[in-house]
């Protein structure tokens, strides 16, 4: 009884003083998670269905420590070039930024498996769950080590489609000679099939088909909205559904070893918030983007299932096992990695 005074009587001087009784608890829970932290998170573009998981991180964070913990999000490249986001986190120059793996393959070569070429991905939760496998493998947590990175989540991206302008390639041959904006396993995948791959950015995609640089990109559906690519491209594909590329989240180590275990618990827990809303986000962005791409007369391609299978029978197996080949030679253990993906996806799938 004699401990529950103290309390009882910094609330009654609240109520007597007319201070906000709510500021006990904001205090006390200031004092359980020891000084303020504010982290600054570097990405591109602006706020979008892609950004929508590190923006549910953000208030997560905020909301669960009582505004203690903060991570800013800073769009727009401000902090850093998109290709640049894993560099400043080894530096340090950020807590934590997102990046995609096809932007420097030899950086995170563990976690370009996530990217090779139509894997049994059949929607966002396997997509998690093969994503938090790979991320979570000691192989993958020890190339990380060398960038200072903790990888948290991803991007969730689904299968992404191309959109473009000039020829339409109503069958998979009429690829041949298209440049495209392709990274990772697809472009690896559209190489065999003849198109000609470039790594070109999110941001810099727009211009490059404008100009005539690039003839068609792939992306997730929204994402072709959210860079303006369709308000130069006049087809888009419907269901190639080649594979995805794969974004994280991640965080400095220094960083994170430095949070409290309070801020580290609420870092994790944020992670399932930050799934739930990409989920919302990218079924929203369908409803919302396909009226638009019909209003502008964006011509829609569907390709066989006789064609659609010569495309994942010539493209799949070759590029997985080329993979498999460069991840031996860097030191890792590729075929284990593969295999947990697959195993992981047939495991959630059900």
């Amino acid at each position: 009884m004699k401990k529950s005074l103290p309390l009882l009587s910094l609330l009654s001087l609240g109520l007597i003083f007319g201070g906000p009784v709510d500021s006990i608890n904001k205090e006390a829970l200031a004092a359980s998670h020891g000084k303020n932290v504010n982290w600054n998170l570097s990405t591109w573009g602006k706020r979008r269905a892609f950004t929508e998981g590190i923006e549910a991180v953000s208030k997560y964070v905020a909301d669960k420590s009582g505004g203690h913990f903060t991570i800013k999000i800073n769009y727009g490249g401000t902090l850093s070039k998109p290709r640049e986001n894993l560099d400043g986190i080894s530096l340090g120059a950020f807590e934590a930024a997102t990046f995609c793996a096809s932007y420097h393959a030899d950086k995170n070569k563990a976690v370009t498996v996530l990217e090779l070429p139509f894997l049994p991905i059949t929607n966002g939760d396997v997509q998690k769950a093969a994503d938090l496998a790979v991320y979570s493998h000691p192989a993958t947590i020890k190339e990380m080590k060398k960038w200072n990175a903790k990888l948290l989540m991803s991007a969730a991206l689904p299968q992404y489609e191309f959109m473009g302008r000039g020829k339409e390639p109503r069958t998979i041959a009429d690829f041949k000679g298209m440049r495209v904006r392709a990274l990772g396993g697809i472009g690896k995948a559209m190489k065999v099939i003849g198109a000609v791959p470039t790594t070109v950015t999110a941001p810099e995609t727009y211009r490059a088909i404008e100009t005539g640089t690039v003839d068609a990109a792939a992306f997730a559906f929204y994402s072709h909205f959210s860079y303006k690519i369709n308000e130069v491209s006049k087809w888009r594909t419907t269901n190639l559904s080649p594979g995805s590329v794969n974004c994280p989240l991640v965080v400095n180590i220094d960083a994170y070893n430095s949070l409290s275990d309070k801020n580290k618990k609420i870092l994790t827990d944020a992670v399932d918030a930050g799934y739930a809303a990409l989920d919302k986000a990218y079924s929203a962005s369908i409803d919302k983007y396909t009226p638009v791409a019909e209003k502008q007369g964006i011509k829609k391609i569907t390709y066989s299932a006789s064609d659609l299978d010569a495309f994942r029978k010539a493209a799949a197996q070759p590029v997985w096992d080329q993979w498999i080949k460069e991840a031996n030679a860097v030191g890792l253990p590729a075929q284990e990695l593969l295999d947990l993906v697959l195993k992981t996806a047939k495991e959630a799938s059900k």
